[in-house]
């Protein structure tokens, strides 16, 4: 991506658009108006996630690696947690499994749909792609310990009955999934940062291309968080016309967390496969590991805040399918990511797990 001196104007127009129609959907257009206003929202949501792509690579090209892709993850996980804390304070106990069944959701898709399709587009076009094996191992060896501490341990505690952690397992846990993750950045930005930084190719243009202004940087930084919020709002929007439409196909309403989650992680997914195919696979692997850790380092700590504040019940364990579906793709990651080589056939290994644990969701 070629940056000039100065933000188009569709990615301005874009994000102000996209509040322009959440405000109406408030104030009843979508009742006046119908089908109509659902594609409108649509398109909306679908534009706000390309403005914010766009403003995440301004952001990235002027902060450099691995601080680029820590921004957007950041800013993804940080209104995907205000999002499932607002739902959950609102829905009660009916919504006990939202956090848990948002955060598998996420790393199944970050695991093996996000990074499957990184590598088998960019060993299509490559042939064979490298990347930094120190990093990618750090990030795997924390992504591990944090998802079966998180969703697996649970259901082989005691202490409480189901699979949820008593008041005290629960805090202890969100201060481990801080420190898990608090440790992995700082590892990442600060005390082994050549980990994570790409290998500089003589004819990427856009590594050697002049970063923008400041003043550039710091409006995409601000019209970032304004299209992430835009997104996550929409989705949430979009949400009741989802859930009508995936009862009526008769699918399990487990599809719907998948649908929201992939969208909101959508900014994410482009970002990683456009860098996957300008052979840049260290930043696209930065992204998506990033991201996986960030969604389950940040959201468990914050709703078990909010569960230990208001005595709600949070339950974590997932089903033996979710379980054996977890570790298989731990454990195939471990074994793709860890030669410093990829081709097509580790993407296609990934892309098969992901396509086995949608249709294992439609058909239990």
């Amino acid at each position: 991506m070629k940056l000039s001196s100065s933000l188009p104007l569709w990615s301005v127009a874009a994000p102000g658009t996209a509040w322009l129609l959440l405000a109406g959907a408030y104030l009843g257009a979508g009742d006046a108006i119908g089908v109509l206003y659902t594609f409108l929202l649509t398109a909306g949501l679908f534009a706000g996630v390309l403005a914010a792509v766009f403003h995440a690579e301004v952001v990235a090209h002027r902060v450099g690696e691995p601080y680029g892709t820590l921004v957007l993850a950041l800013a993804v996980t940080a209104i995907e947690v205000a999002l499932i804390v607002s739902l959950m304070i609102a829905g009660g106990e009916a919504t006990s499994g939202l956090a848990r069944d948002t955060v598998f959701a996420a790393v199944m898709i970050i695991l093996n749909g996000m990074v499957g399709l990184c590598l088998l587009s960019g060993g299509r076009l490559h042939r064979e792609q490298t990347f930094g094996l120190y990093g990618v191992s750090a990030a795997l060896a924390t992504l591990a310990a944090i998802s079966v501490l998180t969703m697996v341990l649970p259901n082989y505690t005691t202490t409480a009955q189901g699979p949820a952690y008593s008041s005290s397992q629960l805090a202890f846990i969100a201060v481990v999934s801080l420190v898990l993750y608090g440790t992995f950045v700082l590892v990442q930005t600060v005390r082994h940062r050549d980990y994570f930084l790409p290998e500089a190719e003589s004819g990427d243009e856009e590594a050697h291309a002049p970063p923008p202004p400041v003043k550039m940087a710091i409006m995409s930084a601000v019209l970032l968080v304004v299209c992430l919020a835009s997104v996550v709002l929409l989705a949430k929007s979009l949400s009741p016309t989802l859930e009508a439409v995936v009862a009526a196909a008769g699918a399990p309403k487990a599809l719907v967390g998948i649908i929201i989650a992939a969208v909101v992680l959508l900014p994410e997914s482009i970002a990683a496969y456009q860098a996957a195919r300008a052979n840049r696979l260290q930043t696209s692997l930065n992204l998506a590991l990033g991201s996986a850790l960030a969604s389950i380092g940040l959201t468990i700590p914050a709703v078990a805040i909010v569960s230990l504040a208001s005595g709600l019940t949070l339950s974590l364990g997932i089903d033996v399918k979710s379980t054996a579906l977890l570790l298989l793709s731990l454990i195939v990651a471990t074994l793709s990511l860890g030669t410093g080589r990829t081709t097509i056939m580790q993407g296609t290994v990934h892309l098969v797990i992901f396509a086995v644990y949608l249709f294992t969701t439609i058909v239990p």
